[in-house]
């Protein structure tokens, strides 16, 4: 609540035509902010117009104005701050110095609050979000175009083209864990493009947790992931290379079978194998191409997870190219290149579209969820241009005509 004698600053915007900062402080409360700029170094030792705070939200107002200048963005959100969290309103200041409190706050806290705040979402009866008591979630990675600068350039390197030549643009590499009944992005790793999918998935496998059970694609589906993500307690099931041979060890009644997976190589000869199911079967969609799909999965018995189930579930696993698509197409703008000119600035960018599209998200599953729809149902743009438009866009939301 604001400070008595406090009076609203006098601008010609009205709070209704603001950014929503009331869902950003909702998704992400100004003290846990501070809690985090505190734990990761970045507090200021003297007050400044532009305080840690601030530039945080900031960081996340970018992503929800992606083609807004550092003054406009500061402008649409320092009215709302001020009224909503009773400080003194930021008096509008230079690019440059915008520039050099981003730098100051860095991309550590924007990292920290994003581990820190996002989840899953769904309840037990979400459309779409659970298989044999698991939750469904999957795993991808995609790529964002940062601007063509040198330090960012030796920092996160440049896909190759046709001819030995390179793209325009930079790289940076993104692989993330999405709820696929939701489409919350819910973890996720941040890298240079000459990072492997595979390395980045690393970490992200590794927070994985009993009761769920990941979704992946054949380009993820080696020994040595498989190995780490089923070590965590979570179930998987992942479509499978076609170079992976394992061992058959017996068929089941549904026609799946049990068999027993080990290092390709001479590293498999003394190591000990895992068990897996195995589901072979083919999509007749009317196309020339190969529809030959064969998935392992942990879960190994049948009357529990039945063939066709894990099937249709494993189409699921697009949930999480529709929220890359949410993410880059709609919140970002198409064929939009990251602003920021220095790694640092990148990695805070990025995290800052992380933050903005999981609370977008979150209100989106909290309409859906009071309304009793499936969150599928809820229009991703039509959240996205409320939350840019009303502070009170929790309030007005609705799912219906979506």
């Amino acid at each position: 609540m604001p400070r008595a004698g406090w009076t609203k600053p006098e601008s010609e915007r009205r709070l209704s035509d603001l950014v929503s900062v009331g869902v950003l402080m909702r998704t992400f409360p100004p003290a846990l902010i501070d809690e985090l700029i505190a734990e990761t170094g970045r507090k200021e030792q003297r007050h400044r117009s532009l305080p840690a705070r601030t530039m945080a939200y900031f960081a996340i107002g970018m992503a929800l104005h992606s083609e807004g200048s550092y003054e406009d963005v500061l402008a649409l959100l320092s009215d709302g701050l001020s009224w909503a969290t009773g400080d003194e309103p930021v008096r509008l200041p230079s690019k440059s110095a915008i520039f050099q409190a981003r730098s100051r706050l860095g991309s550590k806290p924007l990292a920290a609050l994003f581990s820190r705040v996002a989840r899953p979402l769904a309840g037990a009866n979400t459309p779409g979000a659970h298989l044999a008591g698991r939750r469904l979630v999957a795993i991808d990675g995609t790529c964002l175009d940062v601007a063509d600068t040198a330090e960012n350039d030796e920092f996160f390197g440049r896909p190759g083209v046709n001819k030995g030549e390179q793209a325009a643009f930079p790289q940076a590499r993104v692989v993330a864990l999405a709820e696929c009944g939701t489409h919350a992005i819910v973890d996720a790793a941040v890298g240079a493009y000459t990072t492997s999918e595979n390395t980045l998935a690393r970490e992200v496998i590794d927070r994985l947790e009993p009761g769920m059970l990941l979704l992946a694609d054949r380009g993820f589906c080696g020994f040595p992931l498989w190995n780490r993500a089923q070590a965590t307690g979570a179930d998987l099931l992942w479509r499978a290379m076609g170079s992976m041979k394992p061992r058959h060890v017996e068929t089941l009644e549904d026609g799946t079978w049990l068999a027993e997976l080990k290092p390709s190589g001479n590293a498999g000869r003394h190591a000990d194998g895992l068990t897996i199911r195995v589901i072979d079967y083919e999509i007749d969609d009317g196309r020339d191409n190969d529809t030959s799909y064969r998935l392992f999965t942990t879960l190994l018995d049948p009357d529990e997870a039945p063939a066709e189930e894990l099937a249709i579930a494993y189409a699921q696993r697009w949930e999480i190219e529709a929220a890359f698509d949410e993410l880059k197409v709609h919140q970002r703008g198409p064929r939009t290149v990251l602003r920021s000119k220095s790694p640092d600035l990148v990695l805070q960018e990025i995290w800052g579209h992380l933050c903005c599209h999981f609370a977008i998200r979150t209100l989106m599953w909290e309409a859906a969820d009071e309304a009793r729809v499936d969150p599928d149902r809820v229009s991703f743009v039509a959240a996205l241009r409320i939350v840019r438009r009303s502070i009170t866009a929790a309030r007005d939301f609705s799912p219906s005509g979506c």
